[in-house]
This record gives structure tokens, sequence and C-alpha cells, in this order.
């Protein structure tokens, strides 16, 4: 009996006519061990996703399609199966954790349900059985109050929880392989460890083959057994994880272990003359929401709890902690998005909160803000150009001279000054996220606040957004407020850090500082779930 189970031998999946490359996946082949976890990274659009989908059959067809190849699986050639045939297998033989559990669940129905649908569509139990299986799972993948679990709908669930039920329905009918794709990218990073903690000990436990999709090279060290890396549809280097992380071959490989943000915090003596830019005092915010008949009830969730915070001029700081920590909401109170419940937020001592929108009007040219999603913070129907121009213009600048320099700024950000003329959706997500710093530079801010402006985005180009936002600090003498919840980002970008919990900040210093020796048991938490720790930290 062969090791293998799955095998990809000369992989071809085309592209429609219009697209920038004629094939998404050209000749990859590979092969999945029995028992193993085959990491396959690269960045967004080397085929990785488009490779995964053609083993279920999931292409978006039929401009996208296998037009050439095997898939070799159980003696048979997945790409020569029928519709019926590919759903028998889908499930039962090789299961899918999506990216989004959210997308991956029916809103619609308790979880319980979702899970035992899979049982009944492949399988003979009972229904009592069934309910004794789901029970199980919910308990293998390590929920709380199963009982309670099942009972749930999926928006009722974190981010790890919804994640953890999808891979339960994964593991329902313990299938020969497990395609995970992109499974940790949306979650917080301690949730992120746990995940990967549960992939790893559930695969072990049932013999598992998993093929893990991922452009983390930190989560490729903690959890892969062997690694691939895609490039423009093919396989560039593959071998053991230790030595294509430890001595990797292709220059595309080292190029993205160069990219990796490392351990290594930022060091920059404070200057004792700078100003405070930025002075938040005793803040508050609460939110209050009705429940039960009529709005009888009130539930209070306080996101910001007497927070107090000094941001010199030139200087950053990063806010670094979980979803739910209040991080996003302490930023939206900063510049105006939120009011608050209590406390002083001045801006070069003038106070700003409290103020109606009226009155923030004309400092808001003062504090400008780079959102998480660039497509979303974007508008669709707009050129570039006018986005860029239309802060300048509200300000009173010419449209001609406001296009002017929106061309400047975004030959500033690295993209050609023609870009002016063309939508947001011709570009990548890098080249939208510098688009969107290019606007928040358009009306000359004292202070920039980033929520999160490299998360979504592949390693390597997070590195180049990375990099530009130091530049340009420097070249436009701007203070920055960096919200984060990864560590790595904040030691790249940040000379201080205030770490925050449950809406307080429960650490707070020189970058360096807290990295040499973390005091709160939460940093050292965070600390210990950055992915790939020990080989990160080799890097130097």
């Amino acid at each position: 009996m062969t090791d293998v189970a799955l095998s990809i031998q000369d992989l071809q999946v085309a592209l429609p006519a219009w697209s920038d490359r004629q094939r998404a996946v050209a000749g990859v082949s590979l092969d999945i061990r029995r028992e193993e976890i085959l990491c396959i990274v690269g960045e967004s659009g080397s085929g990785k996703s488009m490779m995964g989908k053609a083993i279920l059959g999931l292409l978006p067809g039929p401009h996208v399609r296998a037009v050439g190849g095997q898939i070799l699986f159980e003696g048979r050639d997945l790409l020569k199966l029928s519709a019926e045939e590919l759903r028998a297998i889908r499930g039962c033989r090789i299961a899918m954790i999506f990216q989004e559990p959210m997308t991956a669940l029916n809103p619609l129905m308790r979880v319980g349900q979702q899970i035992e649908e899979v049982l009944e569509l492949h399988t003979d139990m009972t229904q009592a059985q069934r309910r004794a299986r789901v029970l199980e799972l919910i308990r293998d993948v390590h929920l709380p109050e199963p009982e309670r679990m099942v009972q749930s709908y999926p928006h009722q669930l974190s981010g790890g929880q919804r994640q953890r039920i999808v891979i339960a329905m994964a593991l329902a009918l313990e299938p020969a392989l497990i395609i995970a794709d992109e499974p940790t990218t949306a979650l917080d990073v301690t949730t992120q460890a746990q995940i990967l903690h549960l992939i790893k000990e559930l695969q072990r436990a049932h013999g598992t083959a998993v093929l893990f999709i991922t452009h983390d090279f930190g989560v490729v060290a903690e959890i892969a057994d062997r690694v691939a890396v895609m490039r423009h549809g093919e396989v560039v280097e593959q071998g053991r994880v230790s030595d294509v992380l430890e001595a990797p071959e292709a220059d595309y490989t080292k190029a993205l272990v160069a990219a990796v943000p490392g351990l290594k915090p930022r060091v920059i003596e404070p200057d004792a003359k700078s100003k405070v830019l930025l002075r938040v005092t005793n803040l508050e915010k609460t939110y209050r929401t009705s429940t039960g008949w009529f709005g009888a009830k009130t539930r209070e969730v306080q996101a910001v709890k007497n927070i107090s915070l000094d941001l010199k001029r030139e200087s950053s700081i990063a806010l670094v902690g979980e979803s739910g920590s209040g991080k996003s909401t302490l930023a939206r109170c900063i510049i105006g998005l939120e009011s608050v419940d209590g406390g002083v937020i001045e801006l070069d001592g003038e106070r700003i909160s409290g103020r109606t929108r009226a009155e923030l009007r004309p400092l808001r040219k003062h504090i400008q803000m780079v959102f998480q999603d660039p497509y979303a913070s974007l508008n669709p129907r707009q050129r570039v150009g006018d986005i860029i121009a239309l802060g300048p213009t509200l300000n009173g600048v010419s449209r001609e001279q406001a296009l002017e320099e929106a061309r400047e700024l975004l030959r500033l950000v690295g993209l050609k000054p023609d870009a002016v003329d063309r939508y947001p959706h011709e570009f990548s997500g890098g080249q939208r996220q510098r688009i969107g710093i290019a606007r928040a530079l358009a009306v000359k801010p004292k202070l920039i606040v980033a929520d999160e402006p490299v998360s979504a985005l592949d390693v390597s180009v997070q590195k180049q957004v990375l990099d530009l936002l130091n530049d340009l600090r420097k070249s436009f003498g701007l203070s920055l407020l960096f919200i984060t919840h990864d560590l790595r980002v904040a030691a790249t970008v940040c000379e201080e850090i205030a770490i925050m919990q449950r809406g307080e900040i429960v650490e707070h210093g020189p970058t360096a500082d807290i990295f040499a020796a973390p005091t709160h048991p939460y940093t050292r938490s965070l600390f210990d779930a950055v992915p790939g720790r020990d080989w990160i930290s080799s890097l130097g």
C-alpha cells in the first residue's frame, strides 16, 4: 500500500482569455503523503487556492477549468469523475476547511444541524447516532458546553469558535485528506495558535493527510512537515520544512522569507524636546443595546475603560490586542467617528472630543485614517484621482491643483501618476492600500491612524507597505497611531507599544523594553502565540 494520499501530476488550470496569464496552475506536480501536513505557500495569484479547488471540482467554471494533468486519489483521476461521483467524495473522503467560516456556514441553521447534515448525507446512522457523533465532534475540537453549542447559530459564536465548527464538519467522516485554505488568516494571533495546534493534534490522532494553504511562513514553521512554494501557477521549490526555511534555494523563496516581519523591535531614542501632539485622558466609551420584549433590558459593553495616552510629534505608537480589546473603538473615538462618554481628547493642545460634526469638520484634515480593507474604503464608482483629490477640494484647493498633487502622491507611494484615471477594482490589494495612504496624505495631516492596514496583505506586499509608512513618516513629519493584533508588525513600525485587553491598556512602553521583558501575563501570551516564533527569532 502506497503512503501517498493524493498525487497531482502536471495539473493545468486555464484562466479566461482576458486574464493577465493563460494558466492559474501551470504544470504542478505534488504528492501529499498520508499522516503528513504539506503546506502550500505563496502570494495572492500564485495559484495555490485554485489548485485546492481543482482537487474537489470547485473551480468557477466554465471560464476557469482544469485542462490537463491528473489528480489521482484512491486509484481514480478526480478530473475525470462526474459531478455525482465528486459529491460522494466531498466531505466523505476529502474535506475542506475554508478561510472565512462565516461564509462557509449557513446563517439560518444551528451549527449542530449543519454538522449533522454531513452525517445524514453520507451515512446510514440513526438520528440518535448522528446527534451523539455531533456532540463527540464538538468535544474533539475543544468547544465548551457541547449541548449549548449545537443549539447556537453561527452569528452567536466568535470567529475562532466558528472555525472550530468548520473543522468539526471536516472531521465528521474521518476523511483521508483535509484541504485547509488559509483557515487562520482572519483570526487573532492567540486564536490562530489554538487552531493550528488543534489541526495538528487532530491530524495526528486521525492519521489524516492535510494540504494546508497559506501565505504566512510563520504558520509554515509552526505546522508543516513539508512545504511547496508556488509562484505564477508553478512550484518553484519544495522539500522538508527545515530545509526550505533554513536554506531556501529559489530566489522567490528567499524573498518571501526575507519579508517575514521579525521580532527585533525598532529602537529610536526619544526626542526629549518633542511636544505632545495627541493627548488622551481618562477616555470612556460604553455601547448600550436593548434586548428583550420592547427593549425592556439593556446590555452594556464598556469598550474603552479610563484610557490615558500621549503621542508625541513625529513618533508612533502601536495599539496591540485581539478582537474585542477596544483598540479600534479607541481609534474611532480619536478620529471623531464615535462619540465619547467621558474623558478628553486633545490634538495639538486643542480639545477635539465633545464637539459636533460641524465643529470637527475644519479639524479633520489634521487627522486621517487608513482603513483595514482598502477596497471597502474606496468608492468603486470614482476614479482614483477623484478619490485622492476630494479632501483637498473640500478644503478650498482647486480641482486642477488637487489632481496634480494626487499624481505626485501616487508617485510617492510607488504607483504611476496615470493611475489617477483608473478605478479601484483595477488594482491589487496592496496597490489599493497605497491609494488609501495617498488619500490620507492628500490633506497634509499631522496624525495618521492606521487600523490593521496590512492584515489582509501578502507578506511581501505587507513589508512594502510597512516600509512605505516608515519612509512617509520621515518625509512628511507625521505621527502614527498604528492598530494591529500582530506583535511582529508592531515591532517593524513603532517605537512604542500599548497592549490593550478588554478595553484597558495593560502594558505600555518602548517597544524594545516590552519585547525584552514583557511583564503582563496577557502580553506574554501574545508573544507565546506568534506562529513560528522560534524560527522567526532565529532570523535576527
